[in-house]
């Protein structure tokens, strides 16, 4: 019984790898922004694909100095061509007054895609606190940057 599963599980593989790769691959990063009033000290977003086939490559840090180092995120699944879907967070100590506000970039996901599907991303802002921890009015969103095409 075992050994006909993975007989099975191996063709299933087999199947959905020809499929992949008889599909076009590109890739595109996205930029993604956190726009709000107050002074932001720290964030969390989720990121998928609504539609289409996507497996994310990078992350990058952002645009703002109190975020200056790569952002929070699973690594070993990026690394290991398993995130389909991903958390990123960062958080600053740097006083209030060096807090970004406004339209920020808080970082660029690297995107390889496959298919023919053009695809549609889920977004979404989990958090965004103040310098004392209190949740803040914040608005998420995306630019998409099409690139190369394999």
């Amino acid at each position: 019984m075992i050994g006909r599963l993975r007989v099975i599980v191996a063709l299933l593989l087999l199947a959905v790898s020809s499929a992949m790769a008889d599909s076009p691959v590109r890739f595109a990063s996205v930029d993604v922004y956190i726009d709000t009033t107050e002074p932001m000290a720290a964030w969390q977003l989720e990121f998928s694909a609504a539609t289409g086939v996507m497996q994310i490559v990078g992350v990058e840090n952002g645009d703002s100095e109190a975020f200056d180092g790569a952002p929070y995120y699973d690594r070993d699944a990026v690394e290991n061509g398993r995130a389909d879907r991903i958390v990123v967070a960062d958080y600053s100590l740097e006083e209030q007054e060096e807090l970004p506000n406004g339209r920020v970039r808080v970082t660029t996901l690297h995107l390889m895609l496959s298919g023919d599907e053009a695809p549609e991303f889920d977004t979404r802002l989990i958090v965004a606190t103040s310098h004392d921890g209190v949740s803040i009015n914040a608005e998420i969103s995306i630019e998409i940057s099409e690139g190369s095409t394999k």
